[in-house]
């Protein structure tokens, strides 16, 4: 074979991307470093290259083109500098030089993230610290000098901790307005409170002061059967006939919109109260009742709620935090049956076709709620008691990028990049809560399934556990019963 001469042995370095670096920025965004050379080659000319480019770090071996391996500057300087080094590697081929100098070497793909390639560089031992890596982009290798490597990982952990600073700050601000959110909130909700109480109260004595007032006027007219012509005719402009049966309705219906109003102004409350220190218990059919009450402006004629509860004991959590949950969960199934309930509005006659050709499934957008108390076993536990909320909808289901964005958004690391309702709802329920939250849609699961519903043995006949309707995305809730 035909030795290559000094002046074909030039190295190569590519520029990388010339872009800024950032959190997913790899190992081919950096300088890379290209020299190939032949074992076949004297130990001699691989000094000579070395003495011409002083900023390479070493140099890919290959034989007949194949690679092999790599030997470092640090490598070469070591093993010339022991006695008679110069005279037993200068002068023969570099294979000799690579059967002493072998070691260890860190092979990376060219898409590794560059945080991934600085934690393994750093694994090795203290004598390999200094040596370059190998980066294989395709077919092709190239050196990556060590320096270039750790200045890049200190300036992506630099850009890191920014990040995570004004991540944190944005939501310190965030937690601020909410916070005064909740105050104005719950403010305003006391003031509705107080007026509300005064009708509430003044009610009872209105109802039975014109109760007496109308039982006068029935007196009077039994004993003064011949009133004055005047009297007779004011009668009839007033329709006083009509306002006795009118009356009590009127007062019924003012009687109805406060309690509405005063429910909805303690729905305000309980929504905006910040959570104590400790759990207590909560009835949990009040909690999504109150947040149903609060989403009822969305709740338009064309969506029906079904609710199948079961007989809950009051359950022991932290009754602000679930009720977000179940404000993010309800949210959600609004949000994929308003464009259905539109739809479906607009086109009456394609709706018909639909239940002719389906008789036994309904088209109308649903939003179905079950709870009930069931036993469970997680892995190798004993059965255990927890309490199953279901919430589900009868539209369309999630898509695969969407299901992947969910599943992603539950892993401990997208979360703390970027915080969705759902993220968080599945914090909640996990960690604050130690429960389980499932997503199901399409056939598809999300979340932690290490145990499957089939194996939970109901303590409760509701018929909460047979539902019929049809499920395009049911979100599942377990809450441990202590």
């Amino acid at each position: 074979m035909s030795r290559q001469s000094c002046q074909s042995l030039i190295p190569t370095l590519s520029e990388g991307r010339g872009e800024a670096l950032n959190l997913e920025s790899k190992l081919q965004d950096l300088p890379l470093h290209r020299f190939e050379i032949e074992l076949g080659n004297l130990g001699s000319q691989l000094a000579q290259v070395f003495e011409h480019h002083p900023f390479l770090p070493g140099a890919i071996l290959v034989n007949q083109g194949n690679y092999v391996g790599m030997l470092s500057r640090r490598r070469l300087l070591e093993y010339l500098l022991r006695p008679h080094g110069l005279d037993i590697f200068l002068a023969e081929p570099l294979q000799v030089l690579y059967s002493y100098a072998r070691c260890d070497l860190l092979l990376l793909p060219g898409n590794t993230p560059i945080l991934v390639a600085a934690q393994q560089a750093l694994r090795r031992s203290p004598d390999l610290l200094a040596e370059p890596v190998i980066v294989q982009d395709a077919e092709t290798y190239y050196l990556l000098d060590i320096h270039e490597l750790n200045i890049a990982h200190w300036q992506i952990r630099g850009i890191e901790t920014q990040v995570r600073y004004e991540r944190i700050q944005a939501q310190m601000i965030q937690n601020n307005k909410m916070a005064s959110l909740g105050r104005l909130v719950d403010g305003v909700a006391h003031e509705i409170l107080d007026p509300v109480s005064f009708i509430w109260g003044n009610l009872s004595h209105i109802a039975s002061y014109s109760n007496d007032l109308l039982t006068l006027l029935d007196v009077y007219e039994q004993h003064l059967p011949g009133t004055p012509g005047e009297i007779e005719r004011l009668k009839t402009d007033l329709d006083v006939d009509y306002s006795r049966q009118d009356l009590p309705r009127a007062i019924a219906s003012v009687k109805t919109g406060a309690e509405r109003l005063s429910k909805l102004a303690s729905s305000l409350q309980n929504f905006c109260h910040i959570d104590e220190v400790y759990p207590k218990p909560v009835d949990l059919h009040e909690a999504i009742d109150g947040i149903l009450l609060l989403l009822k402006s969305r709740l338009t004629s064309e969506i029906q709620v079904i609710r199948q509860y079961g007989q809950l004991p009051p359950v022991l959590c932290f009754p602000g935090h679930l009720q977000q949950v179940f404000m993010n969960i309800l949210s959600r199934c609004l949000d994929s049956l308003l464009n259905q309930a539109i739809s479906q509005e607009l086109d009456q006659e394609f709706r018909s076709r639909h239940a002719a050709q389906n008789p036994g499934v309904s088209v109308k957008p649903t939003i179905h709620i079950t709870t009930q108390v069931c036993s469970l076993a997680m892995g190798d536990r004993a059965p255990a008691r927890w309490v199953l909320i279901c919430i589900g909808d009868n539209g369309s289901g999630l898509s695969a990028e969407a299901q992947q964005e969910i599943l992603e958004s539950f892993s401990v690391k997208k979360r703390a990049e970027k915080e969705t309702s759902l993220a968080v709802s599945y914090q909640i329920v996990t960690a604050k809560h130690g429960g389980k939250l499932w997503v199901r849609s399409r056939g598809a699961t999300l979340g932690e399934s290490s145990t499957n519903n089939s194996d939970a043995s109901h303590l409760d006949d509701s018929p909460a556990n047979t539902p019929t309707h049809i499920i395009g995305t049911e979100f599942e809730i377990l809450l441990p019963l202590s």
